[in-house]
């Protein structure tokens, strides 16, 4: 299979993976051909990247370190709890409402259990086959990532129960926000800006409270977008003021965001984001939170088109553990963009010399650099 961006698709190709909706429905199943009317609809859902047939990378698999059955679940149950909350202030004073931590438990024991048949699991992007709200995938990819930084930091499991679920509810203040700010196309306004600002505080009002959940993981909320210099919100705080498993999210948090789809941009692959993470080390992120991180993320995906400084191109086909940023391509075209009759293999950990120049065919790959990240 091959991982391709949405923009460079064409009728008459087939899908490799399965696209789901929102309610964990199959929208395409696997070998469906694709016509301009699907690409269309796909590109209007908001999916930028698919995977697709090709006889020359058939082979090629995805591995999945979190079973379809267990993503789907999660996706739900987020969905409904959240959805719950987002209705919460429109409902009459002195209604009751469900706890949501013994919910949410279950389903962190459900991530725990099938990230830890793969310890040497790495982060990968998640958000490729599923037609979902942003703020559920969200949640979900973060608190994935988070769990695997989790158990490759050594944390025990009551450590990582605590840790996913800050990860997985840092957000949910968001449900507090007006849907026409949280889902705003372009710029906000400073007050918008505010209002949206305000979300890791209702986070924590939400959370506070809640039986069955840990103290921190309402800290985990009201801080994931603090940094280490005190440039971050809500209350300016820095350094060892900061949580730990605040720390990890926030890092987290700003890789997702940058690496999926939002209404006003497309999104970045992780190689870029990786760069922009590294531009604040030591005044936004913790310098052995981003070294890890950096270790555990595929930065070039499996499938996706890359070409090299020898100017042949091809596909990723696994990455190494040791050296992430090192895959092992399959060459598929020459210098002068002939297809080669017998494709070959290059393991970059081994062959020093050669270097990826661009992805998907776009030159100007290098990514400019910021020092802030939200």
């Amino acid at each position: 299979m091959r991982l391709m961006p949405i923009t460079k698709t064409q009728p008459g190709m087939r899908l490799a993976k399965k696209i789901f909706s929102h309610d964990g429905l199959v929208l395409l199943g696997e070998n469906v051909e694709l016509t301009s009317r699907l690409i269309t609809r796909l590109k209007q859902c908001g999916i930028q990247y698919i995977y697709i047939l090709d006889p020359r990378t058939d082979d090629i698999t995805m591995p999945e370190i979190i079973r379809e059955e267990t993503l789907l679940i999660a996706l739900k149950e987020i969905r409904t709890n959240f959805r719950d909350m987002m209705d919460r202030p429109k409902r009459k004073k002195g209604v009751t409402y469900p706890y949501i931590g013994q919910t949410f438990k279950q389903m962190m024991n459900l991530i725990i259990d099938d990230l830890s048949a793969h310890k040497d699991a790495m982060i990968m992007l998640m958000n490729m086959g599923t037609v979902d709200h942003y703020l559920y995938q969200h949640s979900l990819n973060v608190c994935v990532y988070t769990t695997i930084l989790g158990i490759a930091y050594n944390y025990s499991h009551e450590e990582l129960m605590t840790l996913g679920m800050g990860a997985l509810l840092h957000d949910i203040g968001k449900t507090q926000i007006p849907i026409d700010v949280l889902q705003k196309p372009g710029s906000l306004t400073p007050e918008e800006f505010i209002m949206m600002k305000n979300h890791a505080r209702f986070g924590f009002e939400l959370l506070k409270d809640e039986p069955n959940l840990p103290l921190i993981v309402a800290h985990c909320a009201y801080q994931h977008h603090e940094r280490l210099d005190g440039s971050g919100y809500p209350r300016g705080i820095k350094g060892n003021e900061i949580h730990e498993y605040a720390k990890w999210i926030g890092l987290v948090d700003s890789y997702d965001a940058m690496t999926t789809n939002r209404i006003y941009r497309a999104p970045m692959l992780p190689h870029h984001a990786i760069e922009l993470l590294y531009a604040g080390t030591g005044t936004l992120y913790e310098q052995h939170m981003v070294q890890l991180f950096r270790d555990k993320v595929a930065i070039y995906p499996i499938g996706i088109t890359v070409k090299i400084n020898t100017g042949e191109s091809g596909v990723v086909v696994d990455f190494n553990h040791s050296y992430p940023h090192r895959p092992i391509i399959r060459i598929l075209n020459n210098e002068v963009g002939e297809e080669l009759t017998v494709p070959y293999e290059i393991d970059m950990s081994k062959q020093l010399s050669i270097m990826i120049i661009s992805v998907n065919d776009e030159q100007n790959d290098l990514p400019v650099l910021s020092a802030k990240n939200g």
